[in-house]
């Protein structure tokens, strides 16, 4: 069992009248934020900064996000649905497992060398600062997006096309977490710059062939 803690912000008083309607200031804060992280390739602004970009007084953000870290959580979370997003398209535009799964590597490592500061947030570990645990939105986002993968690994092992030792949950889990470490290895490498000499438009492919010639059932 974890030790870590779950750190719940409270939120300050918000008697002020607000001239969006529910859940337009929520959005617009997330996207000026989305915005900050792409141009700055970070998130040191502070919520002033995205209360400037978004248009709204310096108090909004306190509203939605008592702390910094909760619209940093926010943004998390909403980076693994638009990796889910990313995935279920890569692997619907396909037919059959091992096509499915490579479509869907190369769409993984796209999306993190397109959105590198997007991505570092994601699996950094700014949000466990202070001894906190993941955010519960940002849990239940990542397992969505992973859901992806271990579907396609699992048809798979169903159709025969993947080698596992016996059909078994732990030979699932046992690809699915060889596929996501390589797949995000890689993209770590690419996203600082250390893949090679390779053009890095054609690595991911390579890389997922690579992954596929190894986990393809053999006669």
């Amino acid at each position: 069992m974890s030790r870590r803690k779950a750190c719940v912000s409270l939120s300050p008083d918000t008697n002020q009248p607000s001239t969006y309607h529910h859940g337009d200031l929520r959005r617009a804060l997330v996207e000026a934020a989305l915005g900050l992280v792409t141009e700055e390739q970070n998130w040191d602004f502070s919520l002033r900064q995205v209360a400037r970009r978004a248009g709204v007084s310096h108090n909004a953000p306190y509203r939605h996000f008592p702390e910094k870290r909760d619209l940093l959580a926010e943004l998390a979370a909403v980076g693994y649905k638009a990796l889910r997003e990313r995935l279920v398209e890569a692997a619907d535009a396909t037919e059959g497992p091992e096509a499915a799964l490579l479509t869907t590597g190369v769409a993984y490592v796209r999306f993190g060398t397109d959105n590198p500061a997007r991505y570092r947030l994601m699996f950094g570990s700014d949000l466990l600062a202070g001894g906190c645990e993941i955010p519960a939105t940002v849990a239940e986002a990542s397992e969505a997006a992973k859901a992806v993968l271990v579907e396609v690994v699992a048809r798979g092992i169903r159709t025969g096309r993947f080698a596992v030792r016996e059909n078994t949950t732990a030979e699932r889990d046992r690809l699915v977490l060889t596929a996501w470490s390589l797949v995000h290895g890689l993209t770590m490498l690419l996203i600082d710059g250390l893949a090679g000499p390779e053009s890095p438009a054609d690595v991911p492919q390579l890389v997922a062939r690579t992954l596929l010639d190894g986990v393809r059932s053999r006669p």
